[in-house]
């Protein structure tokens, strides 16, 4: 009789997620027949193999249970919606009325006698808040992580609202001298600092609150919040320029802007203070005290931490820079360069172009709900791709048009841009949480995105404005919105689609017991032998 040959765990099996007991099984029977003819009936090596894939796949992908999975409050989604993009509404109107008076603040704090060097000058200062960006994002988006979302967003509006209110209070350049340029980079120095933690922090809140199958729609009112401050920005500033006149702007007119976001700041403060955090931040703290308590070790320090973030993350940053700038620069192209561009290099009158703007951003307001329930259907990829495409694209025929000065081929063009831009401001305050695990998340979108920011979105309006100076050419500001979006058509292709997905390192966020219940019955049972 022949010597039966028997295999070692590791030949039969070298590990256990490639394990294959469809083809293990005959292979074995056959190889321990002792005539070759039929299987031998000792499975002891293949129960004990079944063992270990079982364990080694409840380990990699355990089953969830009921419990695990996040049954979503509607009432208490649109409470935290709310209370992030009013919040995020009111911080962008504090910033949309500095972009659209930077002709006036130009003549009040910077006076020369080249009108060019006061628009320089008022947008060096507004690149200004930007530097700070970053900086603001490193120490609020770890501490979002520590000690939550709500906290942390709260701090970030009464910084914003203090800043925005002492810039209205300022002395001008004719009664103190080099102090009020200097007091003015000041305070917009705390205004960029307060934002640092803002935009991370208001779309992880939503995203986190938000169920899997429709993240993309409710983060799309985060944007319809930036589009409403903008315009609310856009139109007290025409309202009192024609109201007023503009010698009476230069006077003391340019202050009252400044001064009402005061009050507003309080209001986004209650409404922000009123919420809880978010499920899946609550989750993870909860799953990290069950942690620290077995371990005997608190570890709540080091989750969130800055130098994990660049240590874990960095491949992930590198794409979210990319894919921020990209949407940065177009975005503060159109919606804080344009007034200015209309007034400036084609003389436009300043009530003229922002009256253009506003109608612009209103109509994206009607549709930038839609686009966010589109992103849910087809995915983030697809929209996002079409916005850059539409820069890349459409960036030349549209400052063509605007070129041709009549009012009708100036709409046409700003809403050629304005369709682009859309399509990115409804899908990108989804799309960037999802690019980050929840125990970094908020640190991790606010180093990204305010890096970016700083690089690229601030420093638009100066760039556009130097590049024409250069070189005589009207037509820079489409260019450099092209080059933007061929960066971000690359960024686009690289990125995963995460749409319809859970969050990284959250359990999946359903809407109703009945979803939850199709989840947990979903999942594949284990193999039986």
């Amino acid at each position: 009789m022949p010597r039966r040959r028997r295999r070692s765990a590791g030949q039969a099996v070298k590990s256990a997620d490639t394990f294959r007991f469809e083809r293990y099984v005959p292979e074995r029977n056959a190889a321990t027949s002792p005539n070759g003819n039929g299987p031998e009936p000792e499975f002891s090596a293949v129960r004990r193999h079944t063992r270990l894939f079982r364990a080694a796949q409840r380990r990699r992908h355990p089953r969830l249970r009921r419990s695990d999975i996040t049954v979503t409050d509607e009432r208490a989604v649109k409470r935290a919606v709310k209370a992030a993009s009013l919040g995020n509404a009111m911080e962008w109107f504090d910033f949309g009325i500095y972009a659209y008076l930077a002709g006036t603040i130009g003549r009040v704090f910077f006076p020369s006698g080249n009108e060019t060097v006061q628009l320089l000058s008022s947008f060096a200062t507004f690149a200004v808040a930007f530097l700070v960006r970053p900086l603001g994002g490193m120490v609020f988006g770890p501490m979002g992580d520590k000690i939550g979302r709500k906290k942390v967003l709260a701090l970030t509006m009464i910084l914003m609202a203090v800043g925005t209110a002492a810039i209205g209070m300022l002395p001008t350049y004719a009664a103190v001298g080099f102090w009020s340029p200097a007091l003015l980079i000041v305070f917009r120095l705390l205004q960029g600092f307060s934002t640092g933690g803002e935009y991370g922090g208001a779309s992880t809140f939503i995203a986190e609150y938000a169920p899997d199958k429709r993240r993309g729609y409710f983060g799309s009112f985060l944007e319809l919040g930036t589009l409403a401050g903008y315009t609310g920005a856009a139109g007290l500033v025409t309202a009192l320029t024609a109201w007023l006149g503009s010698d009476t702007m230069d006077a003391w007119g340019w202050r009252i802007p400044f001064l009402i976001a005061g009050p507003l700041g309080i209001v986004g403060i209650y409404l922000r203070l009123k919420l809880d955090d978010t499920p899946a931040y609550l989750k993870l703290e909860q799953e990290t005290v069950r942690v620290s308590d077995a371990a005997d070790a608190v570890e709540t320090t080091a989750r969130g931490g800055l130098a994990r973030v660049f240590r874990e993350q960095w491949r992930t940053l590198v794409l979210c820079i990319a894919l921020v700038g990209a949407y940065n620069i177009t975005d503060y192209m159109l919606l804080s360069y344009m007034p200015t561009y209309l007034s400036d290099e084609l003389h436009y009158s300043e009530s003229h172009g922002l009256l253009i703007l506003v109608a612009t951003m209103v109509v994206l307001m009607l549709i930038i709900n839609r686009v966010g329930i589109l992103s849910d259907r087809f995915g983030r990829k697809p929209l996002l791709m079409t916005g850059m495409l539409g820069f890349f694209f459409l960036s030349v025929p549209a400052f063509l048009l605007v070129q041709q000065g009549s009012l009708l081929a100036v709409s046409a063009g700003m809403l050629m841009l304005g369709l682009s831009l859309v399509c990115l401001l409804g899908t990108m305050s989804a799309a960037l949480p999802a690019m980050f695990p929840t125990s970094v998340r908020y640190g991790s979108l606010s180093v990204g995105y305010n890096l970016s920011a700083s690089l690229f979105g601030g420093t638009t309006p100066l760039v556009i404005t130097a590049l024409i100076g250069a070189t005589g050419s009207d037509m820079m500001p489409a260019y450099y919105a092209m080059a933007a979006a061929l960066v971000g058509v690359i960024a686009v292709a690289c990125m995963k689609e995460t749409a319809q997905q859970p969050l990284e390192g959250s359990p999946p966020s359903v809407q109703t017991p009945a979803e939850a219940a199709e989840i947990v019955e979903a999942q594949a049972p284990t193999p039986r032998f």
